[in-house]
């Protein structure tokens, strides 16, 4: 009687690790060893170089100062590395936008720098960054962008405390799975419509440093795509909109 349940308790052991074997080797699946990676083209693209004047406006309540904003003549970041894929294309690269604040009172203030229209980023944004001056003042900067359903979402980039030029760069959530909620990039109904747009940046004060005078500069605003839908989409495929 003893030997039976040694062999019967031996027979359920081996079933017990051959199963689990069999689930460790079906975990090695097609999408855990990188299947939607390797469906990814991801690529660092150029959203705006702050190049062309009149294009970027910033406002903030009157109540609380005056703000203005304009392109100066520089070459920013000496530490900018060029994108691969511009070289040889002599893109103007010459100019900085800057943006003054003149408080009018202490307060919990807030002012927007933003592009005269909406600027689309093709495919599906990863990260976004950009060389930024703030000066070494406590105050927050955030990326303000819109999705496909025309939802606006704001993104904290970074303190504003350190001196000279520092990049600034924040990832944008993944797209949640019920394709409703959170940041949409795409619908599933529409391969031919995806991807966020860059509405401004704002620029949240620090109570303690709202006085006088406050300058910041912006240069080369970058995002890290993912390319893969739009360099395979079907060339035959019907456009909506009709």
């Amino acid at each position: 009687m003893k030997k039976l349940i040694i062999i019967l308790i031996v027979f359920s052991l081996s079933g017990f690790l051959y199963a689990q074997q069999e689930r460790e080797i079906g975990a090695i699946s097609p999408e855990s060893m990188g299947a939607e990676a390797a469906q990814q083209e991801l690529k660092e693209v150029s959203v705006d170089k702050f190049e062309h004047d009149g294009f970027w406006r910033s406002s903030m309540s009157t109540d609380e100062g005056y703000v203005t904003s304009r392109l100066f003549s520089s070459l920013g970041s000496q530490d900018k590395e060029p994108i691969a894929d511009e070289e040889g294309l002599d893109l103007p690269d010459k100019h900085v936008l800057g943006t003054r604040v003149d408080y009018l009172r202490r307060g919990h203030n807030s002012f927007t720098i933003y592009p005269a229209r909406p600027i689309p980023i093709e495919g599906i944004t990863k990260t976004l960054s950009m060389w930024v001056a703030g000066r070494n003042f406590n105050h927050d900067l955030y990326v303000i962008i819109q999705d496909f359903f025309g939802r606006n979402y704001e993104f904290f980039m970074g303190r504003l405390n350190f001196m000279g030029w520092k990049k600034l760069v924040v990832a944008i959530p993944p797209q949640s799975e019920d394709g409703v909620s959170g940041v949409i990039q795409r619908n599933y109904h529409y391969n031919n419509q995806m991807g966020i747009k860059i509405m401004g940046f704002r620029v949240v004060c620090n109570l303690a440093e709202t006085y006088g005078s406050y300058y910041i500069y912006f240069d080369d605003l970058r995002a890290v795509t993912d390319l893969f839908t739009e360099s395979n989409r079907d060339p035959d495929d019907m456009v909506d909109g009709w």
